[in-house]
């Protein structure tokens, strides 16, 4: 086994089996892999203001192990698609796609504000500030960073009307390909998630993303994406024969094959006498009737299953008038049976050892329809009992555009969830961070301790969103960012009755390289994403500033089989 010893003179001593690194190294090394990470988004970060042409020049084109390539400049997305080795640049990931789990929109944000308030930090503790005063810094920055938008900046959405709702959304796809289209994708976005309302038990007002199901159909231009009411299928009833409209539907949804039963693999019967061999037949084809003569007693009269249905079936629910459909998503029937207030079914046997359906798996819905959408027959379930779903057909030139388009649309439901949820929203454009950064400033010097220097970084690492935005939109960001620090700074000065109080609405607009009144502009974004956004970059940037060790041990080596001679 290998024998290291430490070049550093306090940790002197024998270190057996692996390499360590200590103190500023590790440091200086974590900051270079999150910096690493963090440049390659970097450019894809905006814009959010209405500029347009960001939209083609920062698509980031991947290829995958097989070849596929997926074009995206959604910041989770891309770096998801990236092998990090480096246990810091892992971290960033895992926080990109928490942020796109929890908000749905901010992933590159948060990348950048981590990165920045840990070069920041490692920067402090190269002067002798030690990290357990800048983690005590940074928490109690971020605290106040919290209230101050809570109280200061945030806006109720009643105030601001349904209109708000649509700003949101559009803010959202700026910066994505259906940017251009975001007239048409912002009202389908919000029409989609209202029509979604539910109340749960606990008398929250809820709305499911995932009670929204998102199509996609090659041909056609993105204009002619569609919004649908009900939960579509990509399917069509599996005889012609059979009805195509159900009111009043209980809905069976099936993970079993319901065809005719056959004999096992290496399964063999001997049989002396022909008449037997009838009786076998006519058993098996028996068997898979009696499955279906159940599951239609229980007053099923839509059974959608994920597997085959064969004609002798079929003959069964045509003379029973019930709709049946075949070869569905495993993921949509689950939706649709707790859409439905039914349960998914993967088999028939009961603890017995026989086989029985029970009613209580029906789900109920007002109708379920076969209808033309643009090209395609799609089976429509309307009037859902637990709550109400709805769907986007979404129309592309091609697989790559469909994807991208249907990642943008996922963020801007993701938002406009949230912001109703939430109740409020927030300026965009770099307003929030430029408001934090002269708030943090004034309120570092109140301090009288060592915090106020991990402070004061903290509220300059926030500025790294604005410049990065202008640099984007192709502006000088120093001269931008001083106009908008000094609209923020006389925002704050002025006394409650001032009419300079409105300039805390004011961000940056990309396509003018102006500055000017977001509030009044749409460019708007929910509170609850900023608030998490600088929640987790805090948790991130803290957690790696603790490393002050790393020791890396090598596999051992396998041992020699003896009684290998080959």
């Amino acid at each position: 086994m290998a024998q290291i010893f430490q070049k550093d003179p306090r940790n002197a001593g024998l270190f057996l089996g692996g390499q360590r690194l200590s103190g500023s190294d590790i440091r200086d090394q974590n900051v270079l892999a999150v910096q690493s990470i963090a440049n390659v988004v970097k450019s894809s970060l905006g814009p959010v203001g209405l500029d347009k042409y960001v939209r083609y020049t920062h698509i980031r084109m991947l290829v995958d192990d097989i070849g596929d390539v997926t074009i995206s400049n959604d910041g989770a997305t891309i770096l998801q698609m990236l092998e990090v080795d480096h246990p810091a640049g892992r971290i960033l990931v895992e926080l990109a796609q928490q942020q796109d789990k929890e908000v749905g929109d901010g992933t590159t944000s948060v990348v950048l504000l981590a990165s920045e308030l840990l070069r920041r930090a490692n920067e402090l503790v190269k002067n002798k500030i030690h990290p357990t005063t800048i983690i005590t810094g940074y928490r109690l920055a971020c605290r106040e960073a919290i209230k101050y938008i809570q109280n200061v900046l945030a806006v109720k959405v009643e105030a601001l009307g349904k209109e708000s709702l649509i700003n949101v959304a559009k803010t959202s796809m700026a910066s994505k390909v259906i940017g251009s289209d975001d007239d048409l994708f912002a009202q389908m976005a919000v029409d989609a998630m209202l029509a979604v309302k539910n109340v749960n038990s606990r008398g929250e007002t809820k709305y499911p993303v995932k009670a929204v199901n998102v199509l996609k159909a090659h041909g056609k231009s993105a204009r002619e994406s569609m919004f649908v009411q009900g939960y579509a299928l990509n399917c069509t009833v599996a005889s012609q024969a059979m009805k195509t409209r159900i009111q009043n539907a209980k809905i069976a949804c099936l993970d079993i094959n319901l065809v005719k039963q056959r004999m096992h693999m290496g399964v063999h019967i001997t049989i002396d006498d022909p008449e037997q061999l009838e009786k076998i037949r006519a058993r098996e084809s028996e068997m898979v009737l009696e499955r279906v003569r159940k599951i239609l007693a229980t007053g099923a009269n839509v059974v959608l299953t994920t597997k085959g249905i064969d004609d002798l079936c079929l003959k069964e629910f045509v003379q029973a008038g019930a709709m049946a459909v075949r070869r569905c998503k495993k993921e949509d029937l689950r939706r649709i049976a707790k859409a439905t207030g039914g349960q998914f079914v993967s088999s028939l046997a009961n603890l017995d050892g026989e086989e029985s359906f029970d009613a209580s798996s029906l789900g109920t819905a007002d109708e379920v329809v076969q209808e033309r959408v643009g090209d395609n027959e799609l089976i429509l379930v309307r009037g859902s009992k637990v709550y109400s779903a709805s769907s986007i057909v979404l129309r592309g030139a091609n697989d790559y555009m469909l994807d991208e388009m249907e990642r943008a649309l996922h963020d801007s439901l993701s938002v406009v969830k949230r912001t109703l949820e939430s109740g409020s929203v927030v300026p965009g454009g770099g307003a929030v961070e430029t408001a934090l950064d002269i708030y943090l400033e004034n309120f570092a010097t109140t301090l009288g301790s060592r915090e106020q220097l991990a402070i004061a970084e903290f509220a300059q690492a926030l500025l790294v969103i604005p410049k990065t935005l202008a640099v984007n939109a192709a502006k000088d960001s120093t001269d931008l960012v001083a106009k908008l620090r000094a609209y923020h700074t006389a925002a704050q000065n002025a006394e409650a009755s001032d009419p300079k109080k409105t300039l805390r609405f004011f961000g940056l607009d990309l396509l003018g390289g102006a500055v000017r009144d977001n509030l009044r502009a749409g460019v708007l974004e929910p509170t609850v994403s900023k608030l998490r956004s600088l929640k987790s970059a805090v948790e991130a940037a803290t957690s790696l500033l603790r490393i002050d060790d790393a020791i890396t041990i090598p596999p051992e080596p396998p041992k020699e089989d003896p009684h290998d001679h080959m």
